[in-house]
């Protein structure tokens, strides 16, 4: 969509609006496949908004740190991006949707024995295991780190509790891992690459950084608050593309059919909104639809397209 102003009372305004509305959504439960996440008060609610001007603006826990997820792959593909470029990326991970969920080890068989895109966890693990230097935990794990904080604007850290509960339950992504060493997709050491993947998404956020890693993105890769390249323009275009084919897995058709808004989510509440040209949105509500969105999270992000007019498909 092309870059457009709006003003910040307006933007408040529909945040106020959008709040409202999320707040009156029913349904969901915390993901209890993780015990750590099960246990988070599931009536905590943020939302955040980071102008391409660089204006943030936040309601409710926007600042409450909580589990990034699955949208920590987001920031791991734009880090793989950085370092190998985006055709490397596509012939070593692939770029596809699988229309299935993330966890899906069909998709992977479906799909000529390919991880099919970076934002689904059998992409994410190899993503993790394209991170340069190759075999060395310490360092890959630094850059990872510093992609974050660069993206974010300011520091995360690891919910060590978290990272532990999911160290201990995650099988179906140990299953997933040794099927891509099988295959020839993972590009390192299968237990270092899990366990990176492991604990990057077990790195706490809160919406506001989300909303201003997400703003970096539809800035063109530009922080909007100091004006540091993140990414290239083409980098942050390929970025939006994948958030756009598979951002809610196998609800994102339908997702960005009502909203015209490419959005990532996670399994510990958080979305991250890419609006290209305008703003990044972070959303957080700890109750999941049957496909693992936050509930009140969608219909935040949702109600703030609505008034504000953000569709990127709009002229």
């Amino acid at each position: 969509m092309p870059a457009k102003s709006l003003a910040h009372q307006q933007v408040q305004t529909a945040m106020d609006h959008a709040a409202a509305r999320a707040k009156a959504a029913t349904g969901g439960k915390n993901a209890n496949y993780i015990p750590y996440l099960a246990n988070i008060d599931s009536s905590l609610f943020g939302l955040s908004v980071c102008l391409v001007d660089g204006t943030c603006l936040s309601l409710g826990d926007a600042a409450r740190p909580f589990g990034v997820e699955s949208i920590s792959k987001v920031f791991t593909a734009a880090l793989i991006l950085k370092q190998l470029g985006p055709e490397t990326v596509r012939q070593k991970i692939g770029a596809d949707a699988t229309g299935l969920p993330f966890n899906s080890i069909m998709a992977i068989i479906l799909e000529n024995h390919s991880p099919s895109t970076p934002l689904v966890n059998a992409g994410a693990i190899s993503a993790c295991s394209l991170v340069e230097p190759t075999g060395n935990s310490d360092a890959k794990w630094a850059a990872i780190l510093q992609n974050f904080e660069d993206l974010c604007g300011s520091p995360v850290s690891l919910i060590d509790e978290l990272y532990r509960s999911e160290s201990a339950t995650n099988f179906d992504n140990r299953s997933i891992a040794w099927l891509l060493r099988d295959y020839g997709r993972i590009y390192d050491d299968v237990d270092l690459s899990l366990d990176l993947y492991t604990r990057q998404c077990s790195l706490a956020v809160t919406a506001e950084q989300l909303a201003h890693a997400a703003a970096t993105i539809a800035n063109g890769g530009v922080s909007p608050t100091d004006g540091r390249e993140i990414l290239s323009a083409d980098l942050a275009r390929k970025l939006t593309s994948l958030i756009c084919t598979v951002g809610f897995y196998q609800s994102t058709g339908d997702w960005l059919y009502r909203t015209g808004i490419p959005a990532k989510s996670g399994v510990g509440g958080g979305i991250l909104s890419v609006v290209p040209g305008v703003m990044g949105i972070g959303a957080f509500a700890p109750p999941l639809d049957a496909a693992g969105n936050s509930v009140r999270g969608q219909e935040a992000v949702a109600a703030l397209g609505e008034e504000l007019g953000l569709n990127v498909f709009q002229g």
